[in-house]
């Protein structure tokens, strides 16, 4: 069984809210420098300018202090969030003492301005619509206490503040939602492509020494028949595991004892070398009398693990040749070295498939075709077409590219 020592990549996390908290550290940053804009142009306009000035200043220190709290959602806790939004309502309290009774009449800004929705997104990105309902309420609240009655411009900016808010914050837990899907997803893919690869090394290896060992014991009988039952039994057991379907009924441990013998005696295949290699050197020892091999004259390279796979591809079409054609049925091997691809072609002068066989062999278990062949191939990116006449023979195509990466990038 081949084992696989290399590390994995560490995975990327992902995160659709990151862009939304980079946004809202800049608009509480320009929506300062837009409410100092408006405090310097109307400084003297103000009933009691000193303090619009100190509360001014402690919006500014707290806002360039405090920057980096919306930048993540780790950052911004609940309690910075109640914080802020305190902030901005005082501000807007504030307003009614420190600004002039005309000014609050004529619809003029309060001293936080719009900053204070700021305060209202990031509740809002932080905790869902639920949240943003509760702070731009609030804010509403403040702003018509202000302005002492519900005038139509106050009205509008409060609905305006209130929908825009509920809607982001909406937004943000389908976006969470979302999130939470493909990340299960890509873990139910991982998952599944790993299932893939053990059933693969699992059927080149495990499963055939226990159908030669169950076939070698029987026709020896005695102990060694006894000895091939056991192994006839674990088979049973391991295809239906590779299947995906429930294990049979455990067995004794003395039993399981003497299974463990057999495994055992199964030895984990080497690593395959690093760097390019000559698929014609690894196809060579399957040329004899009844396998030809036709391949060209110069080396035909791939990437060493990708040779490997397409190796044991072709190793596992050529078992299904000698097992369904019989150990006299010719076959043939053909190696193509094409611009973008290597293409290895497998016929045989077999009886051929009846029509419906594989689709009934996957759910019998036996994974030859399902697992070793097109699963290999799909993981390297490429294809695994099977052609099949009864009364004709067979042909299986398999095509692996040479650029793995463009091909692991579009699938």
């Amino acid at each position: 069984m081949t084992q696989r020592t290399g590390r994995r990549p560490r995975p990327v996390r992902m995160s659709v809210e990151l862009p939304l908290w980079r946004a809202l550290t800049g608009y509480r940053l320009l929506t300062l420098g837009y409410a100092l804009t408006l405090f310097f142009l109307n400084y003297r306009e103000y009933a009691h300018p000193a303090g619009a000035a100190l509360y001014m200043g402690v919006l500014t220190l707290w806002t360039l202090l405090t920057w980096n709290r919306v930048t993540s959602a780790e950052r911004c806790t609940k309690s910075f969030l109640i914080a802020d939004l305190s902030i901005a309502i005082a501000g807007i309290l504030l307003t009614a003492v420190l600004d002039t009774g005309e000014r609050i009449a004529g619809g003029s800004a309060t001293l936080p301005s719009i900053w204070a929705g700021g305060a209202v997104l990031g509740m809002a990105i932080k905790g869902g619509w639920r949240w943003a309902a509760v702070g731009s309420t609030i804010v509403a609240v403040a702003n018509l206490a202000e302005r002492g009655a519900a005038a139509r411009d106050t009205v509008h900016n409060v609905v305006l503040v209130w929908v825009s808010s509920i809607a982001v914050g909406y937004i943000v837990e389908v976006a969470r939602a979302s999130e939470r899907t493909l990340a299960r997803a890509l873990q139910i893919e991982a998952a599944t492509r790993e299932r893939e690869r053990l059933a693969r090394d699992i059927h080149d290896s495990v499963l055939q020494v226990l159908a030669m060992v169950q076939r070698r014991g029987a026709a020896l009988g005695g102990e060694a028949a006894e000895l091939g039952r056991m192994a006839g039994e674990q088979e049973i057991a391991l295809r239906t595991l590779v299947a995906g379907g429930l294990v049979p009924p455990q067995r004794s441990a003395e039993q399981l004892a003497e299974d463990a013998e057999l495994v055992a005696a199964v030895r984990p295949a080497p690593a395959p070398p690093a760097g390019p290699c000559d698929v014609r050197a690894l196809l060579a020892p399957h040329a004899g009398a009844t396998v030809t091999l036709s391949a060209p004259g110069t080396a035909v390279l791939l990437e060493a693990a990708a040779a490997a796979e397409l190796a044991a591809a072709v190793s596992a079409a050529l078992d299904n040749v000698a097992k369904h054609a019989g150990q006299d049925a010719q076959a043939w091997i053909l190696l193509e070295d094409e611009p973008g691809e290597v293409i290895v072609s497998v016929r045989d002068d077999g009886p051929g498939i009846p029509e419906g066989r594989l689709a009934d062999a996957e759910r019998e278990g036996r994974m030859g075709v399902a697992l070793s062949i097109r699963g290999r191939l799909r993981d390297l990116g490429g294809t695994a077409e099977l052609v099949s006449v009864p009364g004709q023979g067979t042909e299986v195509e398999l095509r692996v590219p040479k650029d793995r990466r463009g091909s692991e990038d579009t699938r």
